[in-house]
């Protein structure tokens, strides 16, 4: 690609050198560095005049400093005289902070402020916790899918693939799971989980006296917890106090899908509600971005009830947590991002990756 120049940060420094390797370029050279105080300083080792530049830096454990160091390579690639400049970010940071409850602040909305006056002039991610993020910034955002990919993993790696279904862990993700379902021809279903009730659980504080009040969009009314009128209102219906699944999984190979998995709690739950009380053959716990914060690996390697955990590379795992898991499968999302990097620059439509994996 001529008149190109990609720069990675500190983040994610494999994912870029592979999205160089499909694209056939040489990672262009950056001197990034800590002084002894702990500001970042960052240098252009080559000249970015009239260059089409593209900078891949992903949210990683270390995420302030992330974002300060990316808002810096994009100043000095302004101030190199750059004609166009594009931020590639696969995680995006504070995705999740997307919407304000109570005395907060919008983040990631700060976020994409803070990159439009760094210089940015357009976006790419992947998978965004909530796609009307895209309406944050001034410019143009491309929002990728990994689900191409990932259907394309399930259909070659998974045995009997055809006799599953894809589980949604609560109602947010209904929509990505059908999308999913949808582009494998399986059926689908959704969980419904009482955070409040389950937190009540784990500390011991559950009232039994209290009724469990579902979601009424779908017809459903209080009742008591000794009962299990509920279960005779609506077929495929199987409930418990705190965890309810709508749809059918019962000796089949399950797909409990969601955009990240992080402190992996509600996947937990969902997966061991799946196999020990709706009889799933078998659960593998799907998302886009890896977070695993904590204790995370251990807790899913614990977990009887997960095969396998599948994540993209979308978000940095260190090899040391990484060698602590048997279940964890990482798919390779270098080609999809390294084509929504030629289509950019070459001023082709990118949305034939959101149903091709390249």
């Amino acid at each position: 690609m001529r008149n190109t120049k990609i720069f990675s940060g500190s983040s994610h420094p494999a994912l870029a050198n592979m999205v160089c390797q499909r694209l056939g370029v040489s990672l262009a050279p950056a001197s990034l560095q800590k002084f002894s105080n702990k500001e970042t300083s960052v240098e252009m080792g080559v000249s970015v005049r009239n260059k089409d530049v593209f900078i891949i830096q992903s949210g990683c454990y270390h995420m302030n400093d992330a974002i300060i160091e990316l808002c810096i390579m994009v100043q000095a690639a302004r101030m190199g005289s750059a004609k166009r400049i594009t931020a590639v970010l696969p995680y995006f940071p504070y995705c999740k902070q997307s919407k304000r409850k109570g005395r907060t602040s919008i983040t990631a909305k700060l976020l994409t402020n803070m990159l439009s006056v760094a210089g940015v002039d357009h976006i790419i991610t992947m998978d965004l916790h909530a796609s009307q993020m895209q309406g944050f910034f001034r410019g143009p955002v491309d929002n990728l899918y990994a689900e191409p990919v990932i259907a394309q993993w399930i259909m070659r790696h998974v045995p009997q693939w055809q006799n599953g279904v894809v589980v949604s862990k609560n109602a947010g993700g209904a929509k990505r799971v059908t999308s999913l379902a949808d582009a494998l021809c399986l059926d689908f279903a959704l969980i419904h989980q009482d955070k409040a009730w389950l937190d009540a659980q784990a500390n011991h504080t559950v009232d039994q006296t209290k009724a469990l009040v579902f979601p009424k969009a779908i017809g459903w009314h209080p009742v008591e917890p000794s009962t299990h009128a509920l279960i005779g209102l609506l077929g495929g219906v199987s409930q418990e106090p705190g965890i309810t699944l709508v749809g059918d999984v019962k000796n089949k190979i399950v797909f409990l899908t969601d955009d990240m998995v992080d402190s992996c709690g509600t996947f937990l739950n969902a997966a061991d509600h799946l196999v020990n009380k709706c009889g799933a053959a078998r659960v593998y716990l799907i998302a886009t971005h890896g977070v695993l914060s904590g204790d995370a690996i251990e807790r899913i390697e614990a977990c009887e009830s997960v095969y396998r955990l599948v994540v993209t590379n979308t978000f940095p795992i260190p090899e040391t947590k990484a060698q602590h898991s048997t279940k964890l499968v990482m798919i390779d999302i270098a080609m999809t991002l390294a084509e929504a990097i030629r289509r950019t620059h070459n001023g082709e439509s990118v949305s034939y990756l959101f149903n091709h994996t390249d």
